[in-house]
């Protein structure tokens, strides 16, 4: 029975560092990313969406990402790209980094192949159906989305290496009660 209980509190207390967590990267997120971003790239986001999806995994950071667009939408008049632009990146960044049994550059390429061109991809018929842009081709966001992604991934990717080298990435990954690799 006493074994029941601590585990079950252990339980509480991993959900609730995990709310605390995503809460903080999605305040984070909202944050930065009008005081670190270039017109049409927001490096930052992606920046987050790979340190959650490596703390968290996959569905996680498409939550994350979710919430971070929705409120940057409705809060800073940011158009819908804030969600094509993140959405697909952040959930590939989980899936590679997991499928990658841990690899750092799994969750980097997750990140620039779902954002880079995935995003892109589909951010032309959101932005031409739902806002009336016309004048854009399917490979119009392409370009920023690729340069966007990649530099907040290359940031993130040594962020998260340094936590590695200190043994802190693990550490928080197991406080998460997520799945540590190494």
């Amino acid at each position: 029975m006493e074994n029941k209980e601590i585990q079950a509190k252990t339980n509480q207390h991993s959900q609730l560092l995990r709310l605390t967590f995503l809460s903080m990267m999605i305040a984070i997120g909202v944050v930065i990313s009008p005081l670190l971003r270039v017109e049409g790239m927001c490096p930052t986001a992606h920046l987050v969406n790979v340190v959650v999806a490596v703390f968290m995994g996959p569905w996680y950071a498409l939550l994350c990402s979710t919430l971070i667009g929705i409120i940057r939408m409705t809060m800073l008049g940011i158009p819908p790209l804030a969600l094509t632009g993140a959405v697909f990146g952040a959930f590939l960044s989980g899936v590679l980094y997991r499928a990658s049994k841990g690899k750092i550059l799994g969750g980097v390429i997750g990140e620039i192949i779902g954002t880079g061109i995935i995003g892109s991809i589909a951010s032309y018929p959101v932005m031409a159906l739902l806002i009336g842009r016309t004048d854009l081709t399917w490979f119009f966001y392409t370009p920023g989305f690729l340069m966007a992604s990649t530099f907040g991934s290359i940031i993130a990717y040594f962020f998260l290496q340094r936590l590695r080298k200190t043994g802190m990435l693990k550490k928080i990954q197991s406080s998460l009660g997520m799945k540590t690799y190494d």
